[in-house]
């Protein structure tokens, strides 16, 4: 019986909420806050072993519509260079850091290393280079974070 060490938690509406480990899963089934959607084979006691739960309530997450910008958000937000369309290696800064520009979704894009190499420290005009698509904060649903990722 191959056993996964976490269990998917989705809120009431099917939203992705957190990972949590088999015996934290046991506990909310046993408080009966959660239901399985999806399960292994094998059992844990009474319960067959849950791969993922849905919450029997929902839960108000306002701090989930703020993703965080990283570097990997960037590249899953871009996925391709947005100079020249080629794979996305690296992440560059529209207003380089070296002229006080900060990793924010106004100002990262998914570069390749080439294109990257070749703008350097200087801003897209100044290199003489064109973004292909405009940065943005993306949707909530848009970015799927590793815990998320489906197996």
């Amino acid at each position: 019986m191959a056993q996964s060490s976490e269990v998917l938690v989705l809120n009431a509406s099917y939203e992705p909420l957190q990972r949590v480990s088999v015996r934290h899963a046991i506990k909310m089934l046993v408080r009966e806050v959660a239901v399985i959607e999806e399960a292994d084979e094998g059992t844990f006691g009474p319960f067959p072993m849950p791969r993922v739960l849905r919450l029997v309530r929902y839960v108000v997450t306002r701090w989930r519509h703020r993703l965080g910008c990283t570097k990997a958000a960037v590249k899953a937000r871009d996925r391709m260079c947005a100079y020249c369309g080629g794979s996305a290696e690296t992440v560059d800064h529209i207003v380089p850091r070296s002229r006080g520009g900060t990793l924010t979704w106004d100002n990262a894009v998914a570069a390749c290393l080439r294109c990257n190499h070749r703008k350097a420290d200087r801003t897209p005009t100044e290199a003489g280079m064109t973004l292909l698509l405009t940065p943005a904060a993306p949707a909530p649903w848009v970015y799927t974070p590793p815990a998320f990722a489906a197996t």
